[in-house]
């Protein structure tokens, strides 16, 4: 995260109230500061950061705290609730193994877990037809990753090397790590594993007039000239579906030649869905922009709409590769997450709620597109598709990324009965429940330009 510090003190701001909006206190309002300075001296410091907002309750596409302020939720928490939040639907089905007196199982069958499963598994693209429960993301990369290797082993490659992206984000564990491009984040390790390799990013503003294929084929030549054998040497790519602290997606041409390039070698594609699944960019899955065939999907996040819940899926071939007991979890398959998972699946079924993320997309990035042609001179980019986005600034002097004012606006905009996603850097990240209201959605937007206009007039 950035070094900008959010002011804890409650402030007297202009009070709001819309259908979708109420701001009827100082905010942050007032016993926020006690709340924050217990976490500050109980927590780790790791977990800070965040907007100084304490969370009372929330309902579809709306927060509330303590004093009963309203704001609308441009976050889903950080892409979890897809289908909205507290969704009906879902806390019944909870309450449903509640009642039924079955909190753990660890390993052992479940009706709740083989009817999730089945579900998750036929929803899916045919290519996927086994599907592996785990409780975080970072695990499901980590599963994943294991299972490229294995195959790799299987088919007698010599070496287990993973290609991995420049920016992309996997987790916080050792291997989601490795795997991960920022270098100052795995220092802790010690060493990194010489078998992971980084490609840069083929941001927009990295590809000199050259083409995504023409960007692939020229990082896979520098990377086949240091010594590595791309027959022997590689069993998988690892792919988050778009850069995450951007949603920046690959061109769509880049990912289609690393397609045909994998498939040449016998190379296995692994995309991180975390972010992009369950309906976050228009698609179930975000990797189906690219029109191609991926072996593993790590997923998380929006799968079980709030309850500790991941998975990764795959052939039958693959995800079999680990022999009975070899690849098990305490909290796998948990019948209340498994129950949580197969309520939101339901509910994107029922409510169409594909079809719902790419209508309101348009309408989403018809209003952003009209923001950055209004301050074209502060946002360089607007990134995303379906219902995430992201509004990457840039000071108007130097061009140059500029966080402080991305900050300065989040902070505005919780004033005004908004939460966006901070990112600590240039970008302002956008992801609003898929369930939102249209209006709410445009009152969003009208919400970011009235802060941006406050800001650079100060």
């Amino acid at each position: 995260m950035s070094g900008y510090l959010f002011n804890r003190l409650p402030q007297e701001v202009p009070f709001v109230k819309t259908k979708h909006r109420l701001i009827q206190t100082a905010i942050p309002c007032p016993g926020t500061e006690d709340i924050l300075k217990d976490l500050d001296d109980y927590e780790s410091r790791s977990m800070l950061g965040q907007l100084p907002l304490v969370w009372d309750k929330a309902i579809d596409y709306n927060v509330f705290d303590a004093h009963g302020n309203k704001w609308i939720d441009f976050t889903s928490t950080i892409f979890v609730t897809n289908v909205g939040h507290a969704n009906k639907h879902v806390v019944s089905s909870i309450r449903k193994i509640l009642d039924q007196n079955l909190l753990h199982s660890y390993a052992y069958a479940t009706k709740i877990r083989s009817e999730y499963i089945k579900k998750l598994v036929e929803q899916s693209p045919s290519q996927f037809e086994k599907a592996f429960l785990l409780s975080a993301g970072t695990e499901a990369t980590e599963a994943a990753l294991k299972l490229m290797r294995m195959n790799a082993k299987k088919i007698g490659k010599k070496k287990p090397g993973v290609i991995c992206f420049e920016g992309n984000w996997h987790g916080r564990t050792m291997g989601a790590q490795m795997m991960g491009g920022n270098l100052n984040q795995k220092e802790w390790i010690g060493y990194l594993d010489p078998n992971i390799y980084h490609l840069p990013f083929p941001y927009p503003w990295s590809l000199n007039n050259k083409t995504g294929e023409e960007f692939f084929l020229d990082s896979i030549k520098k990377l086949e000239d240091s010594g590595v054998n791309m027959n022997t040497d590689i069993a998988g790519f690892m792919i988050e579906t778009f850069q995450g602290w951007g949603a920046v997606f690959y061109p769509k041409d880049y990912i289609q030649a690393l397609e045909r390039f994998a498939k040449s070698k016998e190379i296995l594609i692994s995309f991180d869905e975390m972010q992009s699944g369950f309906t976050r960019t228009g698609k179930m899955y975000g990797y189906e922009h690219y029109d191609i065939e991926a072996d593993l999907l790590c997923l998380g996040k929006g799968i079980s709409n709030g309850v500790p819940l991941s998975a990764v899926i795959g052939s039958a071939e693959i995800m079999d590769l680990p022999d009975i007991g070899e690849m098990s979890s305490t909290h796998s398959a948990n019948p209340i997450s498994c129950a949580a998972g197969l309520a939101t699946l339901e509910e994107i079924e029922n409510k169409k709620l594909v079809k719902e993320s790419e209508r309101k997309g348009k309408l989403f990035f018809g209003e952003l597109n009209k923001l950055q042609n209004t301050y074209n001179d502060r946002i360089s980019y607007v990134m995303g598709k379906g219902m995430v986005a992201a509004l990457l600034f840039k000071d108007p002097n130097t061009g140059e990324a500029d966080s402080e004012i991305a900050s300065k606006i989040s902070e505005k905009a919780m004033q005004k009965g908004l939460l966006v996603v901070h990112t600590g850097r240039e970008s302002i990240k956008l992801a609003p429940p898929v369930t939102i209201a249209d209006e709410a959605l445009i009152e969003g937007v009208n919400v970011i330009a009235e802060s941006i206009k406050e800001i650079i007039s100060y």
